[in-house]
């Protein structure tokens, strides 16, 4: 334990010495002097909006510096990327984090070397040792996603531990259709009491070897160029995302065999320069023996709490608000989120809040859910439906938003239906 004390006290102060430096770097006059033409505050402020922190060669990733959740407590670490001036055809992508509560180290050491520059085309190598939400479903061609406040995170409890290898290869075929593709071997140990019953057999843990292929296509992006000649993306809708994955038993001990379907598109409509309207629509379907880990919920965001102040927290972007974490889990889903952003309330100057009305639908069901033991949990098979409205940006990015749930779910207990939370908007 005395040993295991010291590396902890050892990582910490790693951790304090790259902060510092990575201030020093920030603030060194003769950097900024050097770099006047290509760090200006506003390609800076960019760069922090899509969670990264640059320096000389190395990019920090800031989605790993602090975090919280209902299983690690506080997580931070660091973690980062490569850039440019490092290598053009190489890179290094890794992190270290350390969660208070479990009292356990995470990490990923990765990178990749690229083979073709005109196709973008990338293999990658990765180590990861970590967490996972369960029933969390994630698509390989999705852009990096970085908030510098991740809402559902906090009240998420359901995780399990992977050790997972893998090797992926992204390649874009053109502008507007790219893809990727990814085999990993993964060990997974749920860190609740959980038991996938099989063939007479329990798995309290498991392997799998999975094949994954993720397509994502954007027929109506466009590019234009800025006065410094800088050609940026113009995002034109719908956009449409599909990947297929494939689980083989026995092939590296794996022990299932399952396969997975997931798509999802977004389309947005203007009705003018200050009022739009936002539909995303996902589906997936899992065949075969798959176990909890790799099923579908519907992106819950409501803690099992008795009074409605009690569940008070903050709204994510794309969640059921008043959809309690687990439970419901699928083998097969569709869910259906409408935005519809009003005209901002010129109030004055600096104050313009914005209501935004959303409706929300889930459906589902699952197969053999007598398969999975010491779990309690429904399906979706009856539709779940959700209403509500957000004021976003009344003080600091910050708003309310109320929710209500009605229809085939419809609790006894009238509060049990509605759910009041925090906003929180900012975009640099």
């Amino acid at each position: 334990m005395q040993h295991f004390n010291t590396i902890k006290q050892n990582y910490f102060l790693i951790l304090l010495c790259l902060l510092s430096m990575t201030t020093a770097i920030a603030q060194s006059p003769e950097q900024n002097l050097k770099a006047s033409d290509t760090t200006k505050s506003s390609v800076l402020l960019k760069q922090i909006g899509n969670g990264f922190f640059p320096t000389k060669v190395w990019n920090f990733d800031l989605r790993y510096l602090v975090k919280f959740n209902q299983y690690e407590g506080f997580r931070t670490g660091l973690g980062g990327i490569t850039n440019d001036a490092f290598s053009e055809k190489f890179r290094i992508d890794s992190y270290l984090v350390y969660g208070f509560r479990d009292d356990s180290f995470k990490y990923k050491i990765g990178g990749g070397f690229r083979i073709n520059a005109k196709s973008k085309t990338w293999i990658n190598l990765s180590y990861i040792d970590d967490l996972k939400e369960t029933g969390s479903s994630e698509f390989l061609t999705d852009s990096r996603s970085f908030s510098f406040f991740e809402p559902r995170l906090l009240n998420i409890d359901l995780f399990h531990k992977h050790i997972t290898s893998s090797i992926s290869v992204e390649h874009e075929i053109n502008p507007k259709l790219y893809t990727e593709s990814e085999i990993a071997i993964s060990n997974i140990r749920p860190t609740y009491s959980y038991n996938y019953l099989l063939d007479g057999k329990n798995y309290s843990s498991f392997e799998t070897s999975i094949a994954k292929i993720a397509l994502q296509w954007n027929p109506f992006n466009s590019s234009k160029k800025l006065e410094n000649d800088t050609e940026v993306v113009v995002e034109g809708y719908p956009k449409f995302t599909l990947q297929y994955s494939k689980s083989f038993k026995d092939v590296f001990n794996a022990d299932f065999n399952f396969s997975k379907v997931d798509f999802k598109t977004i389309h947005k409509i203007k009705h003018n320069n200050s009022s739009y309207t936002i539909g995303t629509l996902s589906a997936g379907i899992a065949h075969g023996d798959a176990p909890l880990t790799h099923l579908y919920h519907a992106y819950p965001n409501n803690i099992t709490k008795e009074t409605i102040l009690q569940r008070f927290s903050v709204a994510g972007i794309n969640s059921f608000e008043t959809m309690y974490f687990n439970e419901f889990f699928s083998d097969r889903f569709s869910t259906l989120v409408l935005k519809h952003y009003i005209k901002p309330f010129a109030i004055a100057k600096r104050f313009n809040p914005q209501m935004v009305l959303i409706t929300r639908y889930a459906i589902g069901n699952i197969n053999n859910i007598n398969r999975h033991q010491e779990v309690s949990f429904q399906t979706l098979k009856h539709g779940y439906t959700e209403t509500g409205f957000e004021i976003n940006k009344l003080l600091f990015g910050f708003g309310l938003s109320a929710t209500y749930r009605y229809g085939a779910y419809h609790l006894p207990r009238e509060e049990d239906n509605i759910a009041i939370k925090f906003t929180f908007n900012i975009v640099l």
